[in-house]
């Protein structure tokens, strides 16, 4: 995970200013930005041919114990909650604002992809979950039942307890995702398997981005050390793992020998 050092407010809104200054995170943003919006502007129609299809209705043991209820308010309460906290601490940091941004670029294509080759028809006794904002990318169509495999609502919250830094955050963050996938079962919005494959993912996604961000120059200035150091940590925890392993197991063919 990505750590937070920083120790106040000042020093991280200059985070934005020291990256203002770099060609290339200008570029970066300006792209990631501009796919997004192509996206949003395409899922409208994406969302439409999707619910003109014929799919398979699963057979979830989980949602045939309990009956659907709407909780649709604290779905938006939590959901729009977090997204402010985050959009909140994005003001002060301009690493997390980017790689929350390409994480999400990642999450939706992953979405597309998912639910474009696993056609499924909506559980019984769905409950069409009010959300005015989120449902202002359906287009025309007020409600979509069959964007099901997997649950944005869910992989949305969980992305942004991966990218929060702060300690707190996540916790509250990761806590939030929690509820929020256990409430759109409870709602038969989804299938389990839907809200299960969420964590794996929404990881790919958020690795992903991870990685696209290291490989940009301007991330290696000293006040993104934040990001860099946790990241470079790991590779070389990674490369003396692998190391040891390998003089072990020769020293052991010696030993034999």
């Amino acid at each position: 995970m990505l750590a937070n050092n920083s120790s106040s407010h000042g020093e991280d809104m200059s985070s934005w200013k020291t990256a203002w200054f770099y060609t290339s995170f200008k570029l970066w943003l300006l792209l990631g930005l501009c796919v997004l919006i192509g996206q949003l502007g395409y899922l409208p129609y994406f969302f439409e041919q999707i619910e003109l299809r014929e799919g398979v209705q699963l057979n979830d043991m989980l949602l045939r114990w309990f009956p659907s209820y709407d909780l649709s308010s604290p779905i938006f309460i939590l959901i729009w909650g977090i997204t402010f906290l985050f959009l909140y601490r994005s003001l002060y940091d301009a690493t997390l604002f980017v790689q929350m941004l390409y994480s999400f670029v990642f999450l939706i294509f992953m979405r597309i992809v998912t639910i474009s080759l696993i056609p499924l028809d909506p559980p019984d006794g769905l409950i069409p979950l009010v959300d005015p904002i989120s449902n202002a990318a359906y287009g025309k169509v007020d409600f979509i039942t069959k964007d099901l495999f997997f649950s944005g609502h869910t992989s949305t919250m969980f992305l942004m307890f991966l990218c929060l830094r702060q300690k707190t955050d996540k916790i509250v963050a990761f806590f939030a995702a929690i509820m929020v996938g256990i409430m759109v079962l409870i709602q038969h919005v989804h299938y389990t398997i839907d809200v299960v494959a969420v964590p794996f993912f929404t990881y790919i996604c958020y690795f992903m981005a991870q990685r696209l961000l290291m490989l940009q120059t301007w991330i290696r200035h000293p006040s993104f050390s934040a990001v860099v150091q946790p990241v470079e940590k790991r590779e070389v925890l990674k490369k003396t793992s692998i190391k040891n392993g390998y003089e072990n197991e020769h020293s052991f063919d010696i030993n034999q020998k």
